[in-house]
């Protein structure tokens, strides 16, 4: 899905973003000015690239039907084997995981940051999705991070005893 973000000079940035259902992984692929279809295709491939790379991939992709996510965005998608899935018409609801992290997004990051420009904002946003997926537990998924941490022993998370 896109929310967009205004900045300090009252430009309008579009920030594309995918979130696994699953997991709740939150994955921001980038933010632009101007959202055309030839860029969130493009940027459709680096998910996949990322993906692939990660030994990970989706099985549905669910997205509303503005007229930027086009064919050939679909087709990225539907070349990986993922099923495209539509939500209905004038219906935020259908998509109610995606619409409830851009509140999240809003309340604990952007509402207190002053954005000057894209760059700031694709740091910003990438300090915050580092922070969602690995340290911020989820109540949907039994009070866990989406990215769980590699602990190199059984009982490093576990606090020491002393008596």
């Amino acid at each position: 899905d896109f929310f967009t973000v205004e900045t300090v000079l009252l430009r309008t940035l579009y920030v594309l973003f995918f979130i696994e259902l699953g997991t709740r992984r939150i994955h921001v692929i980038g933010c632009t000015s101007n959202p055309d279809s030839a860029w969130v295709t493009q940027q459709a491939r680096n998910l996949t690239w990322d993906l692939h790379e990660q030994d990970a991939g989706f099985r549905y992709l669910i997205h509303d039907r503005d007229s930027k996510f086009t064919q050939s965005f679909d087709q990225v998608f539907e070349s990986e084997g993922c099923e495209i899935v539509l939500t209905p018409l004038q219906a935020p609801d259908a998509n109610s995981h995606a619409e409830r992290w851009v509140r999240t997004a809003r309340s604990e990051c952007l509402d207190h940051v002053l954005i000057f420009n894209q760059k700031h904002l694709v740091s910003v946003l990438r300090e915050f999705e580092a922070y969602y997926n690995e340290k911020r537990p989820h109540q949907g998924i039994e009070q866990r991070t989406p990215i769980m941490p590699v602990s190199s022993s059984p009982n490093e998370c576990m606090p020491s005893r002393t008596e």
